[in-house]
């Protein structure tokens, strides 16, 4: 398998990508390497935020250099966008095609195929979460290599997410995923928190109270339904904050968001980290 190097960019299909409508820019999914200085072997998918319209470099980039402070090698996704005309499942097909692509490289990389995980910020963070309850094993008969690794990520980050397109759902993103006039099944579908089951992977969560764009409610619901479902979760709520925070703090990030180092904790009880704070 092709190693994915530090800062490279790499298309994630060698052709044209399922079900591209072009061949521009926007029309080819990407996924751009942060390998850690000193990794430990774990793994992270990110995908940043931006109501399905664009790509918050805030959501990218930064997570993935916070990542790579604490050993984690991270790989931001560039996935297709519903103000570029697409729709569901184009979105998902990218994001577990980049799980599949990681953990197919990894063992050439140097990384645990074992320890790959997804993380996603608002609209990123429902695409997270779709793959969180929508993975498969991968096809063992499929002619493309990559095609036969799971997408099942190893565990979960979102960061005030979209979970739901019901009540307390983000009106923008579902438009962009779905289409205006989406039906009650369509969006329904893609109400995550109704997905969960006890093979959805352990999970992080953080939202904020005043968040008046994507509601609290939309982490309480997808903790309630890993609860529910007996799967391990981490769930934190601070009082304040605008929506879209990120790390709140710039490179090397002394002074970002107290939700990091509640991050760290938890990723080190699950061995994927042995700092304490980044």
């Amino acid at each position: 398998m092709e190693r994915l190097t530090h800062g490279g960019v790499t298309h994630l299909w060698s052709g044209p990508a399922p079900l591209a409508l072009g061949e521009g820019a926007e029309d080819v999914p990407t996924l751009t390497a942060f390998v850690a200085e000193r990794p430990n072997g774990a793994s992270v998918v990110v995908c940043p935020g931006g109501g399905y319209g664009m790509l918050a470099d805030h959501e990218g980039t930064d997570y993935a250099r916070f990542l790579n402070q604490l050993g984690i090698s991270a790989f931001v996704l560039k996935y297709r966008l519903g103000s570029n005309g697409y729709r569901h499942p184009a979105m998902l097909w990218d994001v577990a095609r980049a799980v599949r692509l990681v953990r197919s490289c990894a063992v050439a990389q140097g990384l645990d195929p074992a320890r790959v995980g997804i993380m996603g910020s608002s609209a990123g963070g429902h695409l997270a979460s779709t793959l969180l309850v929508q993975h498969d094993g991968g096809d063992p008969s499929a002619t493309d290599p990559v095609d036969r690794y799971s997408s099942r990520p190893d565990l979960g980050i979102l960061c005030y997410p979209v979970i739901t397109l019901m009540e307390f759902g983000h009106r923008g993103s579902q438009d962009a995923l779905l289409g205006e006039g989406a039906s009650e099944a369509q969006r329904i579908a893609l109400s995550n928190d109704r997905h969960v089951t006890p093979a959805t992977p352990p999970t992080f969560l953080w939202h904020t109270g005043e968040d008046d764009c994507v509601p609290v409610e939309n982490s309480l619901a997808f903790a309630l339904a890993l609860r529910r479902n007996g799967v391990p979760f981490d769930l934190h709520v601070y009082e304040r904050g605008n929506h879209g925070l990120g790390l709140a703090d710039a490179p090397p990030f002394p002074n970002a968001h107290p939700w990091t180092a509640d991050l760290t904790f938890w990723l080190k009880s699950h061995g994927w980290t042995h700092f304490t704070s980044p």
